[in-house]
């Protein structure tokens, strides 16, 4: 008895750490719990788990210095993960006497917690305030992470620059910069912009104060819902050189050298749907400003040879994210599937460049073909409105080949001549034969004659032309599966020719590669700019009978694909991603 009475109590007291560890905390910590009038206070609301609508208390009777500063913390020690997030706040006191600092409160898990209470006791000025070695204040009011948004309320698809700014004042000292947490951009289309080497602007500012200037990111969004969207922080981990009153044998000074993580302030973005009225049918989701025409590199040519036309979309805004017009030609008029261009670099808060898809056409018969205007519709953000525009219609010249229907133009007989129809002569239907010749048959043979070994191996005849008929059948139908295949994969070509072509430069190339697979599903199932999410294709893909192992593998693509582009440590294969996106589009292709 009393073996398995000491058995539970092992049991219970090995619960117990465990139950107390997982236990959720938010509590507010004090630099000093007493100061003088004229000395600060820092105040931290810290947390082991991640949490969201942080609410400060109102600070009655401080004034904020500095804040909140966030710094997020994750650690595994022998295999054991911990977190620690904290909001951080500089005061100095405004009022003598015991102040106290009420609840703050935040969600976590769908539940809200609030700090306790703290107190601090103000007295008179100290002689020798801020002590010259407390390094925390003198780093929490100097150096700052700041999210910079070119527009917090864009509408749907219209570009928004973020730039990530890391200020600091002298005499502090930085090295070792790294990033450490990325935001994942879930509801944006996002465009990490190339700006060269990092450097230190020693003339920047913050708050109307002389600050020194990092560039760390910049990074252009496109969003792709509607609603209030929040960036997630950035984090970067650092080590930092605070000095301190100290020198050495040598009079220089000495420094506290000391390992921060530092955050920017989560961002939120209001995103507005686009109007409603006036929105013109058949748009494809274009915003920004935008000239679009139809282009023929020739208007006039024979038969044998052929021309391009391109279809040409060129501007500012969301370009390669909407689709382009198609082209209807006349059924005379032989046209493969197009190659797309994309040509567009980032400028501001926008994508400027061009987009064209390049038609071959080869002609069959002479004649001239109209090639029927197209119309083009985009959103303008500035002027708040929605504009169409249409190409010119353009007329095609062939000349030296047969002309439509030539070999029915003229009725013939079977002797080859034109029939006279209409001839009132007597000897219109001289082709007729009026003479018999009879023949006696009464004393034939059928055994063993010629007809009777005609119907004999007839049978035979017959069934050796059923097997090469269904044989040839069969080789047709193959060759038609084998072309469908052969179109599946110009198709998927055409989509990611501008992947293809950055295939050494693995930034480029992914960022090319998931444009051309958002493209071509949005072409495929003929969904809207504004309707793409992974959820909206998962249920489209899902309801058209594609089977579920190449849904698998093309959200496996895309997550490859994001995952390369923001550097989350994957082995990188820009040819193998390219093959399998190749692949994964015919497949897509033949079900659809």
């Amino acid at each position: 008895m009393e073996t398995k009475s000491s058995l539970i109590v092992w049991i219970l007291l090995m619960i117990f750490p465990l139950s107390v560890g997982a236990q959720i905390t938010f509590e507010a910590k004090l630099s000093r719990d007493r100061l003088g009038l004229n000395e600060n206070l820092k105040i931290e609301f810290t947390m082991n788990e991640n949490g969201d609508d942080f609410i400060p208390p109102s600070f009655a009777g401080f004034k904020v210095i500095s804040g909140p500063s966030q710094t997020v913390s994750r650690q595994f020690v022998n295999g054991v993960g911990s977190f620690s997030k904290s909001y951080s706040y500089f005061l100095q006191p405004s009022t003598k006497g015991q102040l106290t600092i009420g609840q703050a409160s935040i969600t976590i898990q769908g539940e809200v917690y609030k700090t306790s209470p703290v107190s601090v006791q103000v007295t008179d000025a100290v002689s020798r305030p801020n002590d010259p070695n407390n390094y925390e204040f003198r780093l929490q009011d100097n150096i700052h992470f700041v999210a910079h948004v070119s527009n917090p309320s864009p509408y749907l698809n219209q570009g928004v620059l973020v730039e990530y700014k890391l200020y600091f004042q002298d005499p502090l000292r930085l090295s070792d910069v790294s990033e450490i947490d990325s935001p994942s951009y879930a509801d944006f289309w996002s465009n990490n912009i190339d700006f060269g080497q990092i450097k230190v602007n020693p003339r920047g500012s913050y708050r109307g104060q002389p600050y020194n200037e990092v560039l760390w990111k910049k990074v252009l969004l496109f969003p792709q819902r509607s609603g209030k969207i929040e960036l997630e922080p950035l984090v970067l981990s650092m080590k930092i050189s605070v000095p301190t009153n100290r020198r050495d044998l040598f009079g220089s000074r000495i420094y506290n050298q000391i390992q921060e993580n530092i955050s920017t302030i989560p961002r939120t973005l209001d995103v507005k749907d686009l109007p409603t009225q006036g929105k013109p049918a058949g748009f494809g989701g274009a915003v920004g400003k935008f000239d679009f025409d139809l282009l023929l590199n020739k208007t006039s040519l024979n038969a044998t040879e052929s021309l391009q036309i391109r279809v040409n979309v060129k501007g500012s805004g969301n370009l390669g994210l909407f689709p382009l017009p198609q082209l209807n030609a006349p059924s005379n008029l032989e046209v493969f599937q197009p190659e797309r261009n994309e040509s567009f670099q980032t400028m501001g808060s926008t994508s400027s460049g061009l987009v064209e898809d390049i038609y071959t056409v080869v002609p069959r018969y002479q004649g001239s073909y109209p090639i029927p205007s197209l119309t083009f519709s985009y959103f303008d953000p500035e002027e708040e409105v929605y504009k169409m525009i249409n190409s010119q219609e353009e007329v095609v010249q062939v000349y030296g080949g047969p002309a439509p229907g030539a070999n029915q133009a003229t009725s013939t007989n079977i002797t080859g001549q034109p029939s006279n129809l209409v001839s009132g002569q007597t000897n219109t239907f001289r082709f007729i034969n009026l003479d018999t010749s009879l023949v006696d048959i009464s004393d034939a043979r059928f055994w063993l004659s010629r007809t009777f070994w005609v119907l004999f191996l007839l049978p035979f005849f017959l069934m050796f032309g059923v097997i090469l008929v269904k044989k040839l059948i069969f080789n047709r139908g193959s060759d038609i599966s084998l072309q469908q295949q052969k179109t599946a994969n110009k198709l998927a070509r055409r989509y990611l020719s501008a992947a293809k072509k950055e295939i050494n430069r693995p930034g480029e190339f992914y960022m090319a590669l998931e444009r051309g697979l958002h493209t071509y599903l949005k072409a495929k199932l003929k969904i809207e700019t504004i309707e793409f999410n992974k959820s909206k294709i998962q249920e489209l893909l899902i309801q058209s009978g594609v089977h579920q192992e190449i849904i698998t593998g093309f959200n496996a693509l895309l997550t490859n694909c994001e995952q390369a582009r923001y550097g989350l440590g994957q082995k990188i294969d820009t040819e193998n991603d390219y093959n399998n996106a190749s692949r994964i589009m015919a497949k897509l292709d033949k079900q659809l």
